[in-house]
């Protein structure tokens, strides 16, 4: 019995670690596969600066900052997706000379999109079922509609954003237990319900149901979508209750994951980032937050990181990013190894 159909991961999702130099700066992936990515989230670890979305579907030069709710912006910034990696262009918020950053890259379908007819509103999708990653573009309605996502199954979580105009990212988590529920990825609010944004429609193996609200749906406006669905031994999308104990829970991913992000959702709280490439020891404790445009946090002095291990990761701190007692925290979470691969293989701890 196979524990898994991925047995690399790095096709599928790498993290470059780079130093920048204020000019065009060409970024080669390390991950036992080449990757040519198709979504690539940038952040700047030594300083403060804006955190950086671009993707193939929209293309080169087209910049959305995950800690904003700036429009789509035509910016220097990514220039190509690159057969293993990317390139950059000169300054802005991802290539300050001598700066430290840190570039999270997913494949989806090497920048080929196709017309998915699914919903009653036509979208735009790029899909790699395999990875169970959809980047979605549509039109807005202004009212009540569905989209494809062309994932073949539901998605888990989904993250939304207005293209052309100010709006924060929304994002839904199956994990929630709620179809109307949604957090905000550039703020620290708990969740809120609005059915004017995700209904109280669950996702389909074939569509999304979007509410009337400007924020996701505006009339003749451009919008964006990222759809993930999981992956036995590459991805986790979930949900665990905090202890407020440095002896934190222990979360089953059944794999060792490379990158984490934890929200709360039912307190007012950040958005932490850990990953594999920034931590490459136990605890792991350098954080980004999503939401802030801060410089990296290294909380080894503190206790307040995780530990990263061969099957998922365990909590490692009281502290209320990650684990007050008694409030559900979503996350995220993929794979740097499966836990066995599809031969039988077990990965080592760290």
């Amino acid at each position: 019995m196979a524990y898994t159909n991925i047995d690399d991961p790095s096709a599928f999702f790498q993290i470059a670690l780079y130093t920048g130099n204020g000019g065009t700066l060409a970024i080669t992936n390390d991950g036992n596969s080449d990757l040519q990515p198709d979504w690539i989230w940038i952040k700047r670890r030594d300083g403060a600066a804006s955190h950086n979305s671009y993707d193939s579907s929209r293309g080169t030069g087209k910049h959305l900052a995950q800690n904003t709710t700036d429009a789509e912006q035509t910016y220097h910034g990514v220039t190509a997706f690159n057969s293993d990696g990317f390139t950059l262009s000169s300054g802005g918020d991802m290539n300050y000379n001598n700066g430290t950053f840190v570039g999270w890259q997913w494949k989806a379908n090497g920048g080929t999109t196709a017309t998915n007819n699914d919903g009653s509103t036509a979208s735009t999708v790029q899909v790699n079922q395999d990875a169970g990653f959809s980047i979605i573009t549509y039109t807005g309605t202004g009212s009540e509609t569905t989209f494809g996502h062309g994932l073949g199954v539901a998605p888990e979580v989904i993250i939304a954003k207005k293209r052309g105009g100010a709006a924060s990212w929304v994002v839904w988590f199956k994990a929630f237990n709620n179809s109307d529920g949604y957090l905000v990825l550039n703020a620290t609010d708990k969740m809120e319900e609005a059915t004017t944004i995700f209904t109280n429609t669950d996702p389909t193996s074939s569509v999304i149901t979007l509410g009337s609200s400007s924020t996701v749906n505006q009339n003749t406006v451009t919008h964006l979508m990222y759809a993930f669905s999981p992956k036995q031994g590459y991805s986790k999308f979930g949900s665990y209750v905090g202890n407020g104990n440095a002896n934190g829970p222990f979360i089953y991913t059944g794999f060792k994951p490379a990158w984490v992000m934890i929200k709360p959702a039912t307190a007012v709280e950040q958005w932490v980032i850990i990953d594999a490439a920034r931590s490459p020891t136990n605890q792991a404790s350098k954080q980004l937050k999503a939401d802030d445009s801060a410089a990296e946090y290294n909380g080894a002095s503190v206790t307040n990181g995780i530990d990263i291990l061969s099957n998922g990761f365990k909590v490692r701190t009281s502290r209320t990013e990650i684990n007050t007692s008694g409030v559900k925290y979503i996350f995220m979470a993929f794979a740097e190894n499966p836990f066995v691969t599809s031969t039988g293989i077990p990965t080592t701890a760290r």
